[in-house]
């Protein structure tokens, strides 16, 4: 491990001014499950870390005028525990329940996993079938944007140097919308994603509405499939449109073919997992709908 200046603010005010001292050779340390294995192998000094874990700003599950806020440093199992996940979002507690082990879900959080934006993070997917929105902290104040415009490539994000997450929203009108997720892996805990996605819609008068998809794993960044959302969108419910979705949803993707899966199994995995995070949305519309 090469030798760092190590920051801890008090305040986010003290770290966005620690940010902006030290740019651009500083680094943000949250939950530390990603960026201290990192530190381990770099071959230069990353210059100063600031510590964001104890910022009480960053920290927090909460119903908002906007929506569900939830901070950036809130970490995993407060997600898979908090009833207000579970009520308004509950896909995002089986995407929590993927994330590495016990070890990782009590230290890594939300917000570190996004920014982290590796194409196989677990929580992305759910999150962007959701609409969930960002909220960035800098020297000028805040911005927001939608959380597929965050993500620009491989472990790239909006951020600038002396910028921090500071939360995530998923907008009112979303809370409780059914929503499914699934992951794919080479074993049932602690594997990396192969292939994960995530389907959103509601139903109104009979006919799929405000349909979402997003794929994980199978592009530099998670993305939205916007044609198969787009065959689904509008039109009447149907178990054959849900087919037709998930294999138009194979032909936005272009997975990698490495050592762990084929390129020709990772799309069958898209057209899978496609599938049935859609059927189990709408395993949970019909069963509002029936009572």
């Amino acid at each position: 491990m090469k030798p760092f200046d190590f920051v801890q603010p008090a305040t986010t005010d003290a770290a966005i001014a620690a940010l902006a001292e030290h740019s651009p050779n500083v680094r943000i340390l949250a939950g530390g499950t990603d960026y201290v294995v990192e530190l381990k192998f770099v071959t230069e000094s990353p210059g100063v870390v600031v510590d964001v874990s104890r910022l009480e700003d960053l920290k927090g599950i909460e119903l908002t005028d906007a929506g569900l806020r939830i901070g950036a440093g809130v970490t995993h199992t407060e997600i898979m525990e908090h009833p207000l996940i579970a009520e308004h979002a509950p896909a995002m507690i089986d995407a929590a329940h993927t994330v590495g082990a016990v070890q990782t879900r009590n230290l890594g959080t939300l917000g570190g996993n996004l920014v982290t934006c590796v194409p196989s993070m677990d929580s992305g997917p759910t999150l962007m079938a959701l609409d969930a929105q960002v909220t960035i902290l800098g020297p000028n104040g805040t911005r927001s944007m939608d959380l597929v415009e965050f993500f620009v490539g491989v472990r790239k994000t909006a951020l600038q140097p002396d910028e921090l997450l500071l939360e995530i929203i998923i907008p009112k009108e979303n809370l409780g919308k059914p929503a499914g997720f699934i992951k794919f892996g080479l074993r049932k805990g602690q594997a990396l994603a192969l292939v994960n996605a995530a389907s959103s819609f509601t139903i109104e008068d009979g006919k799929f509405k405000d349909v979402r998809i997003s794929l994980g794993a199978v592009a530099p960044v998670v993305i939205r499939a916007t044609k198969a959302e787009a065959v689904l969108e509008g039109q009447a419910v149907s178990e054959e449109l849900i087919n037709e979705a998930a294999k138009v949803s194979v032909t936005e993707a272009n997975p990698i073919d490495d050592f762990r899966a084929s390129k020709e199994y990772r799309n069958d995995l898209i057209e899978v997992g496609t599938r049935r995070t859609l059927q189990a949305a709408l395993d949970i519309a019909n069963s509002r709908a029936n009572g």
